[in-house]
């Protein structure tokens, strides 16, 4: 099955106006499958919009949402409508802050919440029902090694970012079987305009072997149906900079899911 079969006929790119997700936007589209591009500008959103019809050939539907809104759910199933979603890539959510927790006012954590958790919940629950019911697509859930451990200054952010690996883990163990992918594509320090912009602002370096946006979309969608995790630069079987290898955590999740099923009453 080809990439556009397995996860056509269009791919739902949250945060795609830059970095990751416009890197991600432009292969999706080169295999085929039709964009609807998701971000907070819509100068950027239009000019990739233009590029990928340009050099793609394929559709492109642009909206302008703040996944941190309380609406930014209702934005984003009227943006797609009626359309046949098989990839939902979960791009957005970089801390913009930098700050110790009590630094900052509540309310800039609660938006980080939303924008990290309840609104990928929301999508992966719309997008990944109709994928079951036709057996095939795919939830990209773009991740970062914060997930692994919380500290100073990324108390929220670690904390967000550890939900999205437990639940992309569960949603693989449920998901896989009825033919849908799910993998946590979880980062180092990657060369985006937002993490050049954090390093500005707090007068330090770009740093040495930082990871290539092209190169980060290329590996993400290779190893999508490899879940449900994948560690930046680490081969599977190799911890690295995680606790664990990606195989070790494959098979704790599958562990965990056959306890589960005995104690609900599914048979394994």
């Amino acid at each position: 099955m080809s990439f556009a079969d397995r996860y056509g006929p269009w791919a739902v790119i949250a945060g795609a106006s830059e970095g990751t997700g416009r890197a991600f936007a432009l292969q999706i589209a080169s295999l085929g499958v039709g964009c609807i591009l998701l971000a907070r500008r819509q100068a950027p959103l239009a000019a990739l919009a233009d590029e990928i019809r340009a050099e793609s050939g394929v559709d492109c539907v642009t909206a302008c949402v703040d996944l941190a809104a309380p609406d930014a759910f209702a934005q984003i199933k009227a943006a797609v409508g009626a359309r046949e979603v098989g990839l939902f890539v979960s791009n957005a959510g970089a801390d913009p802050h930098g700050s110790r927790f009590l630094d900052r006012d509540v309310g800039d954590w609660l938006a980080l919440a939303q924008r990290n958790t309840l609104i990928t919940l929301q999508c992966c629950h719309h997008f990944a029902a109709p994928m079951t019911a036709r057996g095939r697509g795919g939830l990209l859930l773009v991740n970062s090694g914060a997930c692994y451990g919380g500290s100073s200054f990324m108390a929220t952010y670690a904390a967000s970012k550890a939900f999205t690996l437990c639940f992309g883990e569960g949603l693989w163990a449920e998901l896989q079987p009825q033919g849908v992918d799910v993998l946590n594509l979880i980062l180092g320090r990657t060369d985006t305009p937002a993490f050049r912009q954090l390093l500005a602002d707090k007068g330090q370096p770009l740093p040495d072997n930082i990871a290539s946006v092209d190169e980060v979309a290329r590996v993400g969608l290779e190893r999508l149906a490899h879940g449900p995790v994948h560690n930046w630069g680490v081969t599977d079987d190799s911890a690295g900079f995680a606790p664990s290898s990606a195989a070790a955590r494959r098979e704790r999740t599958l562990m965990i899911d056959r306890y589960s099923k005995q104690i609900f009453g599914e048979p394994s």
